[in-house]
């Protein structure tokens, strides 16, 4: 992995020069206060404010534009009151920002020495402290923000983080990417279940299988008379007969592209596997950059405790994603809030960068020393519940629609709308299947589309 340079110190001078100026501001509106910490971030300086007795913190708050004129920057934050302090925090965008490079995080002692079941580097926090968390404590996590603002790089020092740490005997992965471009590099490795999906439909599927096997788990738990994987575990060392059962991470790339093509079926999948999966050591980690109501919805939302959030456009995303407003200030380029469960406030970390090229060398290296170890079982459950799902596409309005369009002698989405009563997505649909059986011809533009068969094709059915 490469080293990251830091790009030039923090200028101290520049540092007080700023804490002065935002004790000046506050005093012209007549709130006495003192800076008493400065904590120099890689990407933001946080002052740490005493106010005087009497001062109201919403005083403060209600001064953020203020204090960005005085400063001459945009995108400040403030923390009221800081967690576990008497201070408020102002949180300044640093001049020069500092490239967190994943190497320096994955050798740190917080890493290296946390002895969790599935750690995880984040980045740094607003301190410059190495930020480690653990998937099996969330248990499942949503990450959301705008493009570009380091949602994919994020998935990829989890992934990393996993590699780093667990053999394919510990963990295994099942990684779903609608977006085909962003996890297809993992490829290949031994730590997969399956090969990347890339397919919505198979994406569906595959949420299945994890049901699947995760009422498989429980049958096996209970046969043994444990309650949890880590107890479970515990037999396996002293049992060999038992059979050993991996942790099993699923990460989805891009919820929206799923919720797009099945929502209910895959809000069903997710919510289900959410509810009841922590126990057998399956953990769901689901990003998009689409962070509407209609893609996380609230049942979604009320089964994932934990939240990434990462720059967005407006307060109302943020609120969507974290239940409050401030992701809209974040600076993007990996800058994130970060909402544990077991946390009563979001905290910043400025997120660990890693390369494709970095990625790619460690996907390499892994693939030398190890064979793919896909699970056959487990593909072919997906491939025929697509099959399954496919024939079910077909069976409840097809016949009809023949039936309307040799009848019309034509054949059009509004057509199909009109005579069915249906909306156009589904329309459209059933016209794509009409063209795949041969029913009708191809798209033409603004003509309607050549009919291809007559009554005799419906007697043959």
């Amino acid at each position: 992995m490469d080293d990251r340079d830091h790009e030039g110190e923090v200028d101290q001078v520049d540092i007080k020069d700023k804490a002065k100026r935002i004790e000046e501001c506050l005093d012209s509106f007549g709130i006495k206060s003192k800076v008493v910490q400065i904590n120099i971030g890689p990407t933001v300086t946080c002052f740490e404010l005493k106010p005087q007795r009497g001062v109201k913190v919403s005083k403060i708050l209600n001064l953020s534009d203020d204090l960005s004129l005085a400063l001459a920057t945009s995108d400040i934050r403030i923390e009221a009151p800081i967690p576990g302090k008497s201070h408020v925090g102002i949180e300044v965008p640093n001049s020069v920002k500092e490239v967190v490079g994943l190497k320096e995080m994955i050798a740190s002692e917080e890493f290296i020495k946390n002895n969790k079941e599935l750690p995880f580097v984040l980045g740094k926090s607003i301190s410059g402290s190495p930020k480690v968390s653990a998937i099996e404590k969330m248990p499942h996590l949503l990450v959301s923000g705008a493009t570009g603002s380091g949602k994919s790089v994020c998935i990829n020092t989890i992934i990393m983080s996993i590699l780093y740490k667990h053999s394919p005997d510990e963990v295994k992965l099942l990684l779903i990417d609608p977006k085909i471009v962003e996890l297809s590099i993992y490829n290949g490795i031994p730590h997969l279940i399956m090969p990347v999906i890339t397919d919505p439909k198979k994406a569906s599927s595959s949420l299945f299988w994890a049901i699947r096997e995760m009422e498989r788990r429980y049958k096996l738990f209970e046969e043994n008379h444990v309650r949890d994987i880590s107890s479970y575990r515990d037999l396996t060392e002293i049992d060999d007969k038992i059979e050993k059962l991996p942790y099993v991470v699923i990460i989805i790339d891009e919820l929206s592209d799923l919720m797009m093509t099945a929502a209910g079926e895959v809000e069903d999948y997710i919510t289900r596997l959410a509810q009841k999966s922590r126990a057998c050591g399956i953990h769901l980690i689901i990003a998009t950059q689409r962070p509407t109501v209609d893609v996380i919805t609230g049942t979604i939302k009320a089964n994932i405790p934990s939240r990434i959030a990462f720059a967005v456009t407006s307060q109302i995303d943020s609120r969507t994603i974290l239940d409050m407003s401030g992701a809209e200030t974040l600076l993007g380029k990996g800058d994130m809030l970060f909402s544990p469960s077991d946390a009563m406030k979001p905290m910043r970390i400025q997120g660990a960068f890693v390369s494709d090229s970095e990625v790619l060398r460690v996907v390499n290296y892994i693939k030398q020393t190890r064979e793919e170890e896909y699970d056959k079982d487990a593909m072919e459950t997906v491939e025929e519940k697509t099959k399954v799902v496919e024939n079910d596409d077909e069976d409840e309005l097809i016949n009809e629609a023949i039936e309307i369009i040799i009848n019309e002698n034509t054949a059009s989405v509004s057509l199909l709308q009109r005579k069915l009563k249906v909306g156009y997505a589904r329309a459209g649909r059933i016209i794509d299947q009409l063209e795949a059986r041969g029913v009708v011809g191809g798209y033409e533009g603004s003509k309607p589309r050549k009919v291809l068969v007559d009554h005799s094709y419906l007697e043959g059915e």
